[in-house]
């Protein structure tokens, strides 16, 4: 093959791939998108696009003759854009980046549909107002990549999820949360398993962020066994060019007689008697990492709002959980985080709705 034949190939290549990433309106009453492979029904609204792993920067534009309410989630129940109100023949632009990988949710859970999925819904179950959407490749955003358990992950379905699985509809375009964060996992496994750490350290590039928080399934690992993998881990970060941030864990909502969580139970002290926010901090501080004290800004809040209107952040009701959080719950923990890495000028937030 000539040198100019391929270079025509591939011209014609890439714009049939930008073509195939861009869904415009249907006709009015149809479905939105262009066929069954782009956007299609009304409440909720769902479109896929058949693209490679990798990050996609998405813009949507909201708006209809009626007023309307619409939120997005990507995914495994990624929220990436809150909901977002627009009145009656109002239009509203709004973009956001997502990673797309396989498998999409938890590292070691089912590999989900290939490509990236999208859910636009309206507010109490009414159709979202999408008047236009593209999806284009973003080889280059930066990666915010997530190492948890499962107060972290992408929780795969209702009433649960994790924090940074709402972590998403805070940064602005140009940074995609990769949440590698996976259920039932200590620092011991995380490390072990092929699947978790060394996954992650393949795709940081130098600048990319990544968190790690990882205390409660570490239920009887000794302190100096818990500092040592939290050390490989921020060392492993540091090595491929990323930048760690350790974060305390979420509390557990229980609470004492006298309104408080000061107990081992709900400030994460496991069974050897290893205080896990207290080793975080002091590591954090000895390894010169940025610190997220998610424990001590979760305590506060779950404390505020008091033993029966916190019930509203886990899933006590539904599940008799206080460990796992609802979505509010996530939500609200999310934005802790995002408000903390953006306070140390780490993180770009995305303007309000």
């Amino acid at each position: 093959m000539t040198g100019t034949r391929r270079l025509a190939l591939l011209a014609t290549a890439a714009a049939t791939a930008a073509t195939a990433l861009t869904a415009t309106p249907a006709a009015a009453g149809g479905p939105y998108g262009q066929g069954p492979r782009h956007c299609a029904g009304t409440a909720p609204v769902t479109c896929h696009y058949d693209v490679p792993p990798g990050t996609y920067d998405v813009t949507v534009t909201l708006g209809a003759d009626t007023a309307a309410t619409t939120s997005v989630t990507a995914e495994t129940r990624r929220t990436v854009l809150a909901a977002t109100p627009t009145a009656a023949g109002e239009r509203t632009t709004r973009s956001f980046t997502v990673d797309v990988r396989t498998p999409e949710g938890e590292p070691t859970g089912p590999d989900g549909t290939p490509g990236l999925d999208l859910v636009l819904t309206g507010a109490d179950g009414t159709a979202p107002a999408l008047a236009a959407i593209r999806v284009t490749p973003a080889p280059r955003a930066r990666k915010l990549l997530l190492i948890g358990d499962s107060t972290v992950c992408d929780q795969p379905g209702a009433p649960y999820s994790g924090w940074g699985q709402q972590l998403s509809r805070f940064p602005g375009r140009g940074t995609a949360v990769a949440n590698h964060a996976d259920s039932g996992e200590s620092t011991a496994g995380y490390l072990a398993n092929p699947a978790l750490f060394d996954r992650v350290r393949a795709r940081i590039r130098p600048g990319d962020l990544v968190l790690v928080q990882l205390a409660h399934n570490d239920k009887q690992t000794d302190a100096a066994t818990y500092r040592a993998n939290l050390t490989a881990l921020v060392d492993g970060v540091r090595a491929e060019g990323g930048r760690p941030v350790l974060v305390t864990p979420v509390v557990r909502r229980w609470f004492n007689p006298d309104g408080t969580l000061d107990n081992g139970t709900a400030l994460l002290v496991n069974g050897l008697g290893v205080d896990h926010p207290a080793e975080v901090r002091a590591l954090a501080a000895r390894l010169g990492t940025p610190l997220v004290d998610l424990t001590a800004l979760t305590k506060a809040r779950v404390e505020q709002l008091g033993p029966e209107a916190s019930k509203a952040l886990y899933l006590t009701d539904e599940k008799r959980d206080n460990t796992h959080t609802s979505v509010r719950g996530a939500t609200e923990y999310a934005r802790l985080v995002a408000d903390e890495l953006a306070a140390r000028g780490l993180l770009t937030r995305r303007a309000a709705p």
